[in-house]
């Protein structure tokens, strides 16, 4: 099984930035696909980015393409998402995950582990 704890949220003016971590339990962190996704208030829960187990595969959602980019170092457990230019409609709850598929998806559903979220709130 595999934890996963969120960290870097916090309160920014748009155009500023933020990164983003998850920490990851477990000796098995580099066989995972990783994946970020958000949730604003009153809306689903969206695709933000998604990494492969090596980290030489990314796949960004067309909202947050070129001003973000998602990482990983399997040394340290840990995958990161730099947040550059932040604009008010970023503000969510920021989750990341894991799947077991070390290629990971877009898609929500599949994936195994999730973390309980960090709070990103960007103002005007």
């Amino acid at each position: 099984q595999v934890q996963l704890v969120e960290s870097g949220g916090g309160l920014v003016q748009a155009g500023g930035s933020l990164r983003l971590s998850c920490a990851a339990s477990g000796r098995t962190f580099s066989r995972y696909g990783m994946g970020w996704f958000r949730q604003a208030p009153g809306k689903e829960r969206e695709f933000v980015s998604r990494i492969n187990w090596s980290g030489s595969i990314m796949l960004y959602s067309g909202s947050v393409k070129g001003r973000f980019t998602i990482s990983r170092d399997n040394a340290k457990n840990t995958m990161y998402l730099q947040m550059n230019s932040l604009q008010p409609e970023d503000t969510a709850v920021y989750y990341c995950a894991a799947d077991r598929d070390p290629y990971s998806s877009a898609h929500q559903g599949e994936y195994d582990y999730w973390g309980q979220g960090t709070q990103v709130t960007v103002s005007l």
